[in-house]
């Protein structure tokens, strides 16, 4: 489902955010992605979805080059790829029920959506999304009078409406505290499960990682330090993500 094949990102400045990167991510996983800050787990993510262009290297979604796609192309690719930010990026003055339908407007033809319209069956669909993520019967309600919690969910019921492929969480519990950390850990596990979704979460708390991920990969300054079940994850294994031990 994913690959990604000598992943390099240096941004202006000589910040080197991704070094030598190789990956394949099947149809299904649901993988933790681990590492202190600056690790390069934000990088990798966006340069997935094409959020950000690789220095060098490439990257694939489904069988499609993400890397260097332009225009409709990356439009295509990107309406199978949900985003979750870690920052939500509702807009805050429209009802909970029109974010979550922003998800919908790949779906729609161009002209009706400059206007907002929205044919009925979406319109059912997006509630129906809001339930299932807890939310239901919040539609008419402003994105700014939620939680913190609450308006991930949104974010989540957005991405969820684009009918994606692949599911990407930039460490979407970073804003929450322990307690909606693990409810929302528990929602992308279930979507992963029911869907069939490919989910890929960036984390830094070790925990969250062994609890819910079934494959985890650390990162450390830019490199895959780790790649395995979370049970092989031992102390030394840890190390080396975090201190940088053994490097």
């Amino acid at each position: 489902m994913i690959r990604v094949r000598g992943l390099r990102k240096e941004y202006p400045g000589g910040t080197l955010a991704l070094e030598r990167v190789d990956l394949d991510i099947a149809a299904g996983e649901f993988v933790a992605l681990i590492g202190p800050s600056g690790a390069g787990k934000s990088s990798l993510l966006r340069c997935v979805n094409g959020l950000v262009e690789p220095t060098a290297g490439g990257v694939e979604v489904d069988g499609q080059p993400v890397t260097g796609a332009t225009g409709e192309t990356l439009r295509r690719i990107r309406a199978r790829i949900g985003f979750v930010f870690q920052q939500f990026h509702l807009l805050k003055r429209l009802s909970v029920l029109e974010n979550a339908l922003i998800g919908r407007l790949t779906h729609v033809p161009h002209a009706r959506s400059l206007v907002g319209w929205f044919p009925a069956a979406d319109i059912a669909k997006a509630r129906a999304t809001l339930a299932r993520v807890g939310l239901g019967g919040l539609g008419d309600r402003r994105a700014d009078t939620l939680s913190g919690g609450q308006q991930q969910r949104v974010a989540i019921a957005r991405a969820l409406l684009q009918e994606p492929r692949v599911l990407l969480a930039d460490e979407p519990m970073a804003s929450l505290d322990p307690a909606l950390a693990s409810t929302v850990m528990e929602l992308l596990e279930s979507i992963n499960r029911e869907d069939g979704i490919t989910v890929v979460t960036s984390l830094h708390v070790l925990e969250l990682a062994r609890a819910y991920g079934r494959r985890v990969i650390g990162l450390r300054d830019g490199r895959v330090v780790y790649d395995g079940p979370p049970e092989q994850l031992s102390a030394a294994a840890a190390a080396r993500i975090f201190s940088g031990v053994g490097q």
